[in-house]
């Protein structure tokens, strides 16, 4: 079994979640690393043939963590089932995403504010509400890009263009950027995502 050393930022995993690693042979962070990439790659691909439009529900946030996790972890797709240090109580996950996609629904039907401080506005509540054991800031970033690229017909954004899953100032810049926008700060969130 691996020992985690994660990223600064990045959500532990309890005992239960970590033994739903289903390559048994990973022993690095590294290794993890790679196999979960090859894997999102796959996502990708699934997202560039099927151009999903219908992504506002519970069904298809689920959907994709699946198809970005599922060589790796035996979780993929699942909500977790235990609380961390950020993000909704579990047991109010479903209720909190189905309220976050009638608001995104809502606010692309009114087009009150431009597409990308809509789009970030989803994505920092579906990093703030936290689904998933593991991945969640991975999965947001590809459901915000393709709200913005198959839904609202924009350009994905660039996301800081560098690194975000090591530590480093690309990661550095992103979180507290979110960390702004937990305090209702949106603008470090706005001059990021299309840096």
């Amino acid at each position: 079994m691996i020992e985690f050393v994660y990223p600064e930022g990045a959500t532990p995993l309890d005992s239960d979640e970590s033994e739903g690693l289903l390559l048994t042979h990973i022993s690095t962070r590294a290794e993890l690393d790679r196999w979960e990439q090859d894997n999102i790659l796959e996502a990708l691909e699934w997202l560039d043939r099927t151009k999903p439009t219908d992504i506002l529900d519970e069904q298809f946030i689920k959907k994709l963590h699946h198809i970005m996790f599922r060589n790796v972890w035996r979780w993929a797709g699942r909500f977790r089932c235990s609380d961390k240090n950020i993000g909704e109580p579990w047991d109010q996950i479903s209720t909190s995403l189905r309220n976050m996609c009638d608001d995104t629904r809502y606010q692309i039907e009114l087009q009150i504010e431009s597409y990308d401080e809509l789009a970030i506005r989803f994505h920092h509540s579906l990093v703030w509400i936290h689904p998933f054991p593991n991945g969640n800031g991975r999965h947001a970033r590809l459901m915000t890009d393709t709200l913005l690229q198959n839904v609202l017909k924009c350009p994905k954004f660039t996301w800081g263009s560098g690194n975000l899953v090591k530590s480093g100032d690309t990661r550095k810049r992103y979180l507290d950027a979110l960390q702004s926008a937990d305090r209702y700060d949106f603008i470090p969130l706005q001059e990021f995502v299309r840096t």
